[in-house]
């Protein structure tokens, strides 16, 4: 399996050794001796300053061969938490997540995002609080907050740009609302982002290119190529429920224009379609129960639904020419993605499709959790980022970069 060295920064800092263990491209301190070039005595302070601030720790050795068995080396759980919320169009989720990213303990609320961002931030607030004292972490042991939401986000301030779906949020401070209460590293990102994020990491680590579709409230994409997220110029990489369609003059999206994919193809959107039809359908979810219980028409609108996405698809199949296609959210039912795979394979060029793989999310509501982790793991246990804290906290010589 191919994974790509994207650490950048110092090759030679204690933050870059650490991102070698975290990574898993070196486990010992002959691996690590292997991959850098650094002598062994550097080798050996690196890892030293690393385990005194607790960041690393051993988790036995390995297997011998004949000589002094080799000490492994991993990450030390014990060195924090990271806080993640997941936010949808219908429900809030927040968890505490440990550095191994195996999930402590979670909330979850059906919640409306319309409710505005300080009332559902409230709720996240308190939600964060709760799990920390359920769990016995302290706040200050907090390394890290990862955010998800169902709008198009400028990743870099932590702030939704003009949200279809989100009124009241545009242009909201996110991030920054969260650290000034926190005071610890907040990063922002939209939920498919997550999504997809949080799959590649868990069960495709080696996929060059993959691509989650989230269908439930809205529709949206969330694009992993090598390992990163593509956000576009300003967050709007991926916002394909908003691709027009031909021939739906009549369907009004939430963003005010006509004949949007999710106008047509939404759970919302399917939900007021059946209601319209004489059975009274409140919600995606309801949604998907109708369809689940045998419902035809509810079928029959979930099939035709697949199928246009499958349209939109097949163009994003031929430019990307991913690896994996991943159909998650409410509507990820065998009736829907049957329609999917029905246009896609038909419409796309034999040559996008031979390799690909369309699949169904295999972490479902966990998905975006275990994305905005890694997200913040990524951002803040980043060589430059444990380089600085390093620095803050020790002397320059023995968090340096010398040979």
């Amino acid at each position: 399996m191919l994974i790509r060295d994207r650490a950048g920064g110092n090759q030679n800092s204690a933050g870059h050794l650490l991102w070698l263990v975290r990574t898993g491209r070196a486990r010992t301190r002959g691996e690590l001796q292997s991959y850098t070039g650094l002598a062994r005595s550097t080798i050996t302070q690196r890892l030293d300053l690393l385990r005194a601030t607790g960041y690393l720790r051993a988790s036995g050795v390995e297997g011998s061969t004949g000589g002094r068995p080799a000490e492994l080396l991993e990450v030390d759980t014990g060195h924090g938490v990271v806080l993640v919320a997941d936010l949808g169009g219908n429900h809030a989720r927040a968890a505490v997540v440990d550095l191994g990213g195996q999930p402590l303990a979670e909330e979850h609320e059906p919640i409306k995002i319309g409710r505005g961002p300080e009332s559902v931030l409230g709720w996240v607030d308190g939600a964060f609080r709760r799990l920390l004292a359920e769990t016995g972490w302290d706040p200050d042991r907090v390394r890290g907050i990862g955010v998800g939401v169902p709008g198009p986000v400028e990743f870099d301030v932590g702030v939704v740009t003009q949200p279809p779906i989100m009124p009241g949020w545009d242009g909201y401070p996110i991030a920054e609302a969260l650290r000034r209460t926190w005071n610890r590293p907040v990063f922002v990102d939209n939920d498919a982002n997550l999504m997809a994020l949080g799959e590649q990491t868990v069960h495709y680590p080696g996929c060059p290119a993959l691509v989650l579709v989230k269908v439930a409230t809205g529709i949206g994409a969330g694009v992993v190529i090598d390992g990163q997220v593509y956000r576009g110029i300003d967050g709007g990489a991926g916002d394909i429920g908003h691709i027009r369609l031909h021939g739906h003059p009549e369907a009004r999206c939430e963003c005010g224009l006509y004949g949007c994919l999710a106008a047509v193809a939404s759970g919302l959107a399917l939900a007021q379609r059946l209601t319209a039809g004489g059975t009274p359908t409140s919600s995606g979810a309801e949604l998907v129960e109708r369809i689940r219980s045998g419902h035809v028409e509810a079928v029959h609108l979930a099939r035709t639904a697949g199928k246009l996405v499958g349209e939109v698809l097949s163009t994003v199949v031929c430019m990307l020419n991913p690896a994996v296609l991943i159909i998650a959210g409410d509507l990820a039912d065998i009736h829907f993605v049957t329609g999917v795979r029905e246009v896609l394979y038909q419409s796309a060029l034999p040559r996008s499709t031979r390799h690909l793989e369309v699949t169904t999310s295999r972490l479902g509501a966990q998905s975006a959790v275990a994305g905005g982790y890694a997200m913040v793991v990524d951002q803040v246990y980043a060589p430059a980022a444990v380089d600085a804290e390093l620095a803050r906290m020790v002397p320059a010589d023995l968090a340096g970069s010398g040979r």
